[in-house]
């Protein structure tokens, strides 16, 4: 029976997120006795760095990066109550959030990743909010209203622009007002930022973002320290696990259902190509990697009931284990 599988009784159970918070507190706390100095990546970004080193002091950041991990969990819950993305227990994918970014302790300083999840989080599901809809036009606004300011602090964010629209398209949404309105949602925020640099006269300010969005770093494999590698193959088997039993059982789910998924799955293949073309930018978009990947782990685990998938679980939490002793013994 479903319940007799160590899988489902985690998976299905009323603890699981408790115990997955506990564990990621636990782990924490392990992390910065290990490493009371987490080594921080640092950015070439002047906007970011004017943040970072005027607003939040360095005793700040790991509690501030737990806060905003926090925030995104909240939000996974609700994308998930929202669009019923999974059938039953609508928090494995936060729990799974949660320790994935538990096992990274390079990701547990705050980073513009952070700022850029969030929003990315908030734009995934107005863009959600607009399929088949009547009149996409404001959803549309809004969606790409949260991209602009994620990418104020993360302007990589703006790549993701052209994704969304194809995504907008496969949910029926894209039409030329709802187009020009995410135009609109995206260019808001920098209207702002010009008036406030135009004001005080420091339009390098309103240059920034824009700069940085144009510089391509030279790729380099070595810019991948050991740790990145581990994490990114053992990201990648979930995913691939998880995104075959998404196409291959997707008669199963909804037609709605379908389709976010699949589009889940068409962003998460462009984040890993985009970090294996910009390897120095992992650290900013592992988070935003990890919300794609949460739900799709999230969706196979809960929904398989065999043999072999309560194999792969109990093999999965062995590497996630494993991959913990690891990322901690390359940052010592």
């Amino acid at each position: 029976m479903r319940s007799k599988r160590l899988q489902n009784r985690i998976t299905a159970g009323r603890f699981t997120l408790p115990a997955a918070i506990l564990l990621s507190l636990f782990c924490w706390i392990l992390t910065s006795i290990l490493l009371p100095e987490v080594p921080v990546i640092k950015s070439n970004y002047p906007l970011w760095d004017t943040i970072i080193d005027g607003y939040i002091p360095a005793w700040a950041s790991i509690p501030l990066s737990f806060i905003f991990y926090g925030v995104i969990g909240y939000f996974l819950i609700e994308l998930n109550n929202t669009f019923a993305i999974i059938r039953m227990r609508a928090s494995v994918q936060t729990a799974i959030y949660f320790l994935f970014i538990s096992v990274c302790p390079a990701l547990h300083p705050v980073y513009a990743g952070d700022f850029a999840s969030i929003a990315f989080l908030i734009s995934l599901f107005f863009l959600f909010k607009g399929y088949q809809h009547p009149r996409p036009a404001s959803t549309m606004f809004y969606s790409f209203l949260f991209i602009g300011l994620g990418s104020l602090f993360f302007p990589q964010l703006t790549l993701f622009i052209p994704l969304y629209w194809i995504g907008a398209y496969g949910f029926q949404a894209l039409t030329p007002k709802s187009f020009f309105s995410s135009l609109v949602g995206w260019t808001l925020p920098y209207w702002f930022l010009l008036g406030h640099a135009y004001f005080y006269d420091e339009m390098d300010l309103f240059y920034q973002p824009f700069i940085e969005l144009a510089t391509f770093h030279p790729i380099n494999l070595w810019d991948f320290p050991l740790w990145e590698i581990a994490t990114l193959g053992y990201l990648f088997v979930l995913y691939l696990v998880s995104s075959i039993h998404c196409l291959v059982a997707g008669y199963e789910d909804k037609i709605r259902t379908r389709s976010y998924l699949h589009f889940l799955i068409f962003l998460s293949f462009c984040i890993f190509v985009y970090i294996l073309l910009q390897p120095i930018l992992t650290i900013h978009l592992l988070p935003l990697l990890l919300i794609g990947v949460s739900i799709l782990t999230g969706h196979f685990v809960v929904l398989t009931n065999s043999r072999a998938s309560n194999v792969f679980f109990i093999c999965a939490l062995a590497g996630l284990v494993l991959l913990f002793g690891f990322n901690i013994w390359t940052l010592l």
